[in-house]
């Protein structure tokens, strides 16, 4: 199979939030913070560091505020300016790409993942490209998982998804791979169902939110079966292409985090304003002193 090069990556991102109200009532909640950076910034950072050049945010009402922070803020970054500011511009890098890069698209109906997807298919066009679930926060600074996707499929073209080996017990809240030969890291995908009853799972590898796919996943999605929810399920389409495109699973090395949870999203805050120097040793004295 040819490797189409992958130049756009999708992000879905017209979930309305609801495990996070109050703060989602007017915050999307892939604006809500890590620290001092929206959530959804590491998922462009992830795509930026693969070389991606096009990103495409499928969004929904209420979602304007992701558009205005990928936004030029003259006013702001004449201020900072003006004011000797540097590190707070520097904070800036990657808020604001040149135009044409970044694209928006409605959702119109909350169908599932598969149809987010599916709305990028006039962008997407005859090329592979990726996408990303901002909820999953995977952490590796020296590796991100985007680019080490992007380094595989260099290798073996095809379909490309990350995983990671979950306990049985919450299988059934995944897309779970049946696996065939692994070489390292790298496992034939074989099967996938999206949420196995408990049980029932092929394996324990499930997919956590980052895939490379080639474009002809647009006409199985755009058949509109539905799935499990009664939604256009991604998982479902993919499965389609298995046996017919190469399709492997890559094991993430590194921390993912889901803040699609309170918990989750609490987890990261802490994990990574541990890891910094500015935040890390009053927050690493504050957490020594609880009674815990």
């Amino acid at each position: 199979m040819q490797h189409r090069p992958i130049k756009t990556a999708v992000f879905p991102v017209a979930g309305q939030g609801t495990r996070f109200l109050p703060a989602t009532k007017a915050v999307p909640k892939e604006m809500l913070p890590v620290v001092d950076k929206p959530l959804l910034q590491y998922a462009v950072d992830e795509a930026l560091a693969a070389g991606i050049e096009r990103l495409v945010f499928i969004t929904a009402r209420g979602k304007g505020a992701i558009d205005d922070h990928f936004d030029m803020a003259s006013e702001l970054v004449a201020g900072l300016k003006a004011r000797g500011k540097t590190a707070e511009l520097a904070s800036l890098e990657g808020t604001c790409l040149e135009p044409g890069r970044i694209t928006s698209i409605r959702q119109q109906e909350p169908a599932g993942l598969g149809h987010a997807v599916w709305c990028a298919r006039h962008i997407v066009g005859a090329d592979a490209f990726a996408v990303l679930l901002p909820d999953e926060l995977l952490w590796n600074p020296a590796r991100p998982a985007l680019a080490a996707m992007h380094d595989a499929y260099r290798q073996m073209g095809g379909n490309i998804i990350s995983v990671l080996e979950v306990t049985e017990a919450h299988t059934h809240r995944y897309g779970i791979v049946t696996p065939g030969r692994s070489d390292g890291l790298l496992t034939e995908v074989r099967g996938m169902v999206e949420k196995p009853q408990v049980g029932t799972a092929p394996s324990r590898l499930a997919a956590i939110g980052r895939y490379i796919l080639q474009p002809e996943v647009m006409d199985v999605l755009a058949k509109g079966r539905r799935g499990a929810g009664g939604e256009i399920q991604l998982t479902d389409a993919m499965a389609e292409l298995i046996g017919v495109q190469p399709f492997h699973a890559l094991t993430f090395e590194g921390t993912r985090f889901d803040c699609g949870d309170k918990v989750g999203h609490l987890m990261a805050n802490v994990a990574l304003a541990l890891e910094r120097s500015d935040t890390g040793p009053a927050l690493r004295d504050w957490l020594r002193s609880l009674e815990l």
